[in-house]
């Protein structure tokens, strides 16, 4: 009887501990108002209204961002710390960009314990925190933000840590779960949408910039390169001497004296005539416009005919020519190499093995956004990565499929005028390409082609190529050298510029330009200056 007791109390203890293990260590769905369980910043500069609302076509509520170009900021103290040193964490969450984000972030701040008596209604920008995780994009950046803030041991400084090479935001204005998985071993895992977009590991340098462990050396910063260090591996040859017949003064290019003037040619025609259906504006007025002349044309005796004007024999290149003589250069017998400063032991050097993670005391939101309409929603934080997985199936799974299928039918009866399953799955690829890293110099341009291509459909074929070609161009001058730089990528049919706005500083100038190429453009009659003699 005691045994089976004994046992009855064993099976009712391992019940207890699992559903505990299985409950979210936070939840937030925000079924109810966040007025009291959440507190607004009150610092001058997050003037951004935070709402209580429904997602659009949905009866979910969430936290809703209310205004354009402003900037927010909203904080969450947990009841308990949650510590990341052991087992595995879930950092999960939801947000729908129901007006799309051209500029601004959509991520959740893990904020640390703070200094005792912090108060949340301080939250801004500075206030520490242990991880960022979560979606930003504008310009040339498009990325899934994991950044972790370790203390070194040495310094008892906090770096950020970027996780390298981060998944892109996805295109489209439907809801999307951010996951990030901690394991015990090191190992970050990035999901969106329940698919697994990255993997990475804390320790490991090619994953995080800077690497969470420093190099263990240093160059020296006192270490000065000797005087007489000679870095040059080729030097002129001093014993060299200039041949007797080296001109230095001829010319490059010289007439050519076999040519002949072709049978035809009008000597007396000029190559422009003016316009004869042309005719001076009425309201032309010679005092303040000046004397009106005619616009000038193509003369059309001279299509027919091998050349209209003076002629003149053309240049050949010059057989003498050799250009400015050189001494040839030989080997340097004073080389020592490119200098380099000593390697001393780096004083901020640790080692371990494990990241000494914060814990999360709360979490919060602290945006600047040029969008609204952006709305947070079921905010986790587990040990169990089955209760992310059932949060997700249960809350975002069965929002997003009625979001697809209305996004569909919109498509369908768009027709070509919108972005069809298959471009935007192309505009995802591009937007991954672009984050490659021998690219980076290129990114900004490619980010912007992309971007043109998004807002006009009809083009995507000609942004395709035009990205392979800067792809395959860079590539090869990777594998084989060249001197020449890449021309700036255009998509085959350029797309009209947006109307710049006030907050869009670098689209300002480049319209203003265009808008004044249009205006030369389309002035056909030429104003003679009244300073012309």
């Amino acid at each position: 009887m005691v045994g089976g007791r004994a046992l009855l109390l064993l099976l009712v203890s391992a019940l207890l501990v699992q559903i505990r293990a299985s409950d979210p260590l936070l939840y937030e769905s925000f079924d109810e108002d966040f007025e009291g369980r959440w507190v607004v910043s009150k610092k001058d500069e997050y003037q951004g209204v935070w709402k209580h609302a429904k997602s659009d076509g949905h009866e979910d509520y969430g936290l809703l961002v209310s205004e354009k170009a402003r900037k927010y900021a909203i904080i969450k103290e947990l009841d308990e710390p949650v510590t990341l040193k052991d087992g595995t964490v879930v950092l999960q969450f939801e947000v729908r960009l129901q007006n799309g984000l051209e500029c601004g972030g959509a991520y959740i701040k893990y904020i640390r314990p703070q200094d005792a008596g912090w108060d949340a209604k301080e939250f801004d920008n500075d206030t520490p925190y242990t991880i960022m995780f979560g979606p930003d994009k504008c310009g040339s950046t498009n990325k899934v933000h994991f950044i972790l803030k370790h203390k070194n041991p040495k310094t008892g400084k906090y770096v950020e840590h970027h996780l390298k090479f981060p998944p892109s935001v996805p295109y489209d204005k439907l809801s999307h779960v951010y996951t990030a998985i901690l394991k015990p071993d090191n190992e970050v895992r990035i999901l969106i949408d329940g698919e697994e977009k990255k993997k990475a590991n804390f320790l490991s340098a090619d994953d995080f910039e800077p690497a969470l462990i420093p190099s263990k050396t240093i160059p020296d910063p006192d270490d000065k390169k000797p005087e007489d260090w000679d870095e040059r591996a080729k030097i002129p040859d001093p014993d060299a001497v200039k041949p007797d017949d080296w001109d230095e003064d001829a010319p490059m290019e010289i007439e050519d004296e076999e040519a002949t003037k072709p049978e035809g040619w009008l000597d007396d025609e000029p190559e422009e005539v003016d316009d004869p259906e042309a005719a001076k504006p009425e309201d032309w007025d010679d005092e303040e416009d000046g004397e009106w002349e005619a616009p000038k044309i193509d003369n059309p005796k001279c299509e027919e005919a091998p050349g209209c004007g003076e002629w003149k024999r053309p240049m050949k290149q010059n057989p003498a020519y050799k250009g400015k003589w050189h001494a040839p250069l030989i080997d340097n017998p004073n080389y020592k190499g490119i200098w380099k400063p000593q390697e001393i032991p780096n004083p901020e050097y640790f080692e371990l093995d494990k990241p000494d993670f914060d814990p999360i005391a709360a979490i919060g939101i602290e945006i600047w956004t040029m969008q609204d309409g952006i709305v947070f929603d079921n905010i986790l934080i587990a040990d169990d990565e089955k209760v992310a997985t059932s949060i997700l199936e249960k809350t975002w799974k069965p929002k997003y499929d009625v979001e697809k299928e209305k996004e569909k039918a919109e498509e369908a009866a768009a027709g070509a005028d919108g972005l069809s399953e298959f471009q935007k799955k192309v505009f995802d690829v591009l937007y991954k390409v672009a984050d490659v890293p021998f690219l980076a110099p290129y990114k900004t341009k490619i980010i912007d082609v992309i971007e043109k291509g998004e807002k006009q459909p009809n083009i995507t074929i000609g942004i395709l190529v035009a990205v392979v070609i800067v792809f395959v161009t860079v590539l090869f001058r990777i594998l084989f050298g060249g001197k020449k730089p890449v021309a700036p990528v255009k998509p085959a049919v350029e797309a009209k510029k947006p109307k710049a706005t006030e907050t869009d500083g670098a689209g300002s100038s480049g319209d203003k330009e265009e808008k004044e190429d249009e205006k030369e453009e389309a002035a056909a009659p030429r104003r003679r200056s009244r300073r012309e003699t």
